[in-house]
């Protein structure tokens, strides 16, 4: 039986959708899966007068494309157009060794907004996998293509999909005649509707999400120094909240939001304190000579990575903490490969440490598998830095160099898939993927 089941879109009031769109940031695939599962997307249907208000179809193909697991077919190679599953002739997209077919189309309301209706179907079987009728206006048509693509990417993977979703990230512009401007910006996870917000004339770094997905966390140098801000954006409201003595960097966000780690000097020395946000109560962490720096949370919240050159160079180490956040153990190291491992991001199933590991010269991005030990290198550029997991954990974000600008990648956890992202002018850096957008 075909059934459809009725989603509506939540207002967007996640974000503040009113800030000035920008540039996108242009995405190239530079490396896919030799084995990706071919699936058929078909253009949308629209049954309105004039053009269609959003290409939902050709959105939903290049997300799926972008993963990594799955080759859309050509749009020249649909042998062809359904748009319910009732028009699918089965036997023919076989022929095409097609595991999955997507059809769907687009109603105009009478109220102005739009019904996005799409059916997944399981060729090989002849049935309907999901089927939705989604409402949406039309500034938040690509949103539901990418919603589509979240739900075909967990039928078929049976994991979550993470194209509903945003990345932060610092964008430098000027020449060396100019003085640079930084700005945080936001985009989604395909790079469109990218918007400022917050911007500069002095560096600003590290940006990191909350875990609602409301507020950004960064450093800006905007005052002479060092501080670390907090940012609502949707309204815009910035609070600091960390000015100490000497270096304030690094901010990361507890898994359920009450805290924030962050690397402080106020003591003489780069340490890791946790902050408890509501009264903003400094608990000291860790407590060496060495140099002690990013922190990131270990997805329960019981315990932080991060770097020390406590052993001679720099490596990755874990320390515990006990319910109040405060150290229960001694930090133990993590990392033995090579001379250089840094800048750890964890998984969101605890399970794989990424870092930025140096090899030959070169700082490239690799993986720790905690479970078995496995050390992998993903990459094979020369100077990698910043990953940030994917809020389903199947690929790791990363800025790199190009031709002397700073760009952007993402590679699959398993490093057969790979993709960049780079602006027509400017570097970008230090992206952060946002977490799962609430249901």
């Amino acid at each position: 039986m075909i059934w459809i089941k009725r989603l509506c879109l939540l207002p967007l009031l996640w974000l503040l959708v009113s800030l000035p769109a920008r540039a996108v940031l242009t995405i190239e695939i530079t490396q896919g899966l030799d084995n990706a599962m071919p699936i058929a997307v078909v253009p949308f249907a629209w049954e309105g007068e004039g053009e269609a208000p959003a290409a939902v179809g050709e959105i939903i193909a290049a997300d799926l494309r972008r993963s990594g697991f799955f080759r859309p077919l050509a749009e020249d190679d649909l042998i062809a157009r359904p748009h319910r599953a009732a028009q699918v002739n089965y036997p023919d997209w076989r022929a095409l060794k097609v595991d999955h077919l997507v059809v769907g189309r687009m109603l105009p309301r009478e109220d102005g907004d739009y019904t996005v209706q799409f059916q997944l179907l399981d060729v090989n079987r002849r049935r309907q996998l999901a089927g939705y009728s989604l409402r949406a206006s039309k500034s938040e048509l690509r949103r539901t293509a990418h919603q589509i693509s979240d739900i075909i990417y967990a039928e078929i993977t049976g994991k979550p999909g993470a194209f509903d979703t945003f990345i932060a990230y610092i964008t430098v512009t000027g020449d060396r005649t100019d003085r640079p401007a930084y700005q945080l910006a936001i985009a989604d996870s395909d790079g469109h509707n990218e918007q400022i917000v917050y911007q500069s004339r002095q560096p600003v770094l590290s940006p990191a999400w909350s875990p609602d997905g409301r507020h950004l966390v960064f450093v800006s140098f905007a005052r002479g120094r060092s501080e670390i801000y907090i940012q609502n954006i949707q309204s815009g409201e910035r609070q600091r909240v960390a000015a100490f003595d000497g270096l304030n960097s690094a901010p990361a966000w507890s898994p359920e939001g009450q805290y924030l780690a962050m690397t402080l000097s106020r003591d003489g020395n780069p340490e890791i304190y946790v902050m408890h946000l509501e009264t903003q109560k400094l608990q000291r962490i860790t407590r060496n000579y060495a140099i002690d720096t990013e922190p990131a949370w270990l997805p329960d919240g019981r315990g932080l990575v991060f770097t020390s050159d406590r052993g001679g160079s720099p490596q990755i180490y874990e320390v515990a903490l006990d319910k109040n956040k405060r150290a229960s153990g001694r930090p133990e190291r993590l990392t033995f490969e090579g001379r250089y491992n840094a800048r750890a991001s964890v998984s969101p199933n605890g399970r794989y440490v990424a870092m930025v590991h140096r090899q030959d010269g070169q700082f490239r991005i690799a993986v720790q598998d905690q479970e078995s030990g496995l050390f992998r290198v993903l990459t094979d550029s020369r100077l990698d830095e910043s990953p940030s997991f994917a809020p389903n954990g199947s690929m790791i974000i990363y800025a790199t160099e190009e031709n002397y600008r700073g760009v952007l990648s993402a590679v699959s956890v398993d490093g057969r898939a790979q993709q960049r992202l780079s602006l027509q002018q400017g570097d970008v850096r230090e992206p952060a993927w946002s977490p799962l957008r609430p249901e």
